[in-house]
């Protein structure tokens, strides 16, 4: 019955990984507006925090995000398990996070470290089952690192858990994301369990999306840092996996008209001068590669003033002007 429903959810072959910070409210509505079918996914929910703050702007979606898979992270089962009976509202599918790499994290023994105690991710695998009656999937690494690479044996426990579906970045916890992404070593892990496989790491482009699904015969891939400055990229990707039709990329133009929309989403949703201060983490994105990108960017990350940011983007456009058509 679950599989039947991850089967609809991910019809598409393609998904928004989460990014802490990065996959909020706005910038999943904007993914969304180009991709229509695409699994989105929410930015990793602390399951302690949730059980002291039940109201988050996390939660927050609109009904044209289904699907939607919102993802927790946490090492103690119970809280896990309320985690999931709450967001079971929201969700489309519970998603575990045991791949985040980041020190914090690991060090509460969250995220990635849990590669390193299967029997217990297992037992937030069963605890999270026991909280929701929708699907339940794991994103995880290679493993801790390369001297650790358990990522088989950690997807067969995880799947013999209750685990429905898996995402797998092909990095280990040690690289971060430095380095290549390993998508070879994904087609390992999708010959030895029975549940489907989505991969993660280094798909930029429809072309590096091919080339990921080919390499790792995956049954989808999951972009998290390819939609920054880019948020058409995974509507680009369903489109070409749906029809083989290939989108181009959005122009420079193109590109800062979907900028100012996102700062502009931002401050309405946090009011202006707190959207302005989130969003600076975009800019360096949406302009890499135009002329003085550096001194622009430079402006743009301390800017306060709502019009002057304006005045910056109009001088961008100036400076770059887009090539006329023929």
């Amino acid at each position: 019955m679950q599989q039947n429903k991850i089967q609809q959810f991910i019809n598409s072959k393609v998904s928004l990984a989460p990014m802490a910070g990065i996959t909020d409210y706005v910038l999943r509505s904007i993914v969304r507006k180009y991709a229509p079918n695409a699994l989105l996914t929410t930015e990793m929910i602390s399951s302690e925090f949730l059980a002291q703050n039940v109201q988050t702007e996390i939660t927050k979606l609109d009904e044209n995000h289904h699907p939607i898979s919102y993802q927790i992270c946490g090492h103690k089962p119970h809280l896990m398990k309320s985690a999931a009976e709450y967001l079971s509202q929201f969700a489309d599918i519970i998603d575990i996070n045991m791949g985040c790499p980041v020190n914090k994290v690991v060090k509460g023994q969250d995220g990635a470290a849990l590669m390193r105690n299967p029997k217990l991710a297992a037992e937030l695998v069963k605890a999270v089952k026991d909280g929701t009656d929708k699907p339940v999937s794991v994103k995880f690494r290679l493993g801790y690192t390369f001297d650790e690479l358990n990522y088989i044996e950690f997807g067969q426990q995880m799947q013999k858990a209750g685990a429905d579906f898996i995402t797998i970045h092909a990095r280990t916890r040690s690289q971060f994301y430095s380095g290549e992404a390993d998508w070879g070593k994904i087609k390992e892990l999708k010959q030895n369990v029975d549940i489907p496989v989505f991969a993660n790491g280094d798909i930029t482009s429809v072309e590096t999306a091919v080339q990921c699904m080919t390499e790792s015969g995956a049954d989808g891939v999951a972009i998290g840092r390819g939609v920054l400055g880019d948020p058409t990229l995974i509507g680009r990707i369903e489109k070409y996996f749906a029809t083989g039709k290939i989108i181009p990329p959005p122009s420079l133009d193109e590109k800062l008209d979907i900028m100012k929309y996102h700062l502009d989403e931002e401050i309405k949703l946090r009011g202006e001068n707190l959207g302005i201060k989130f969003f600076r983490k975009f800019y360096p994105y949406y302009i890499l590669g135009i002329r003085n990108a550096a001194k622009i960017r430079a402006i743009l990350v301390v800017e306060e003033d709502y019009n002057k940011i304006l005045t910056c983007i109009d001088y961008i456009r100036k400076e770059n002007p887009s090539p006329v058509k023929q």
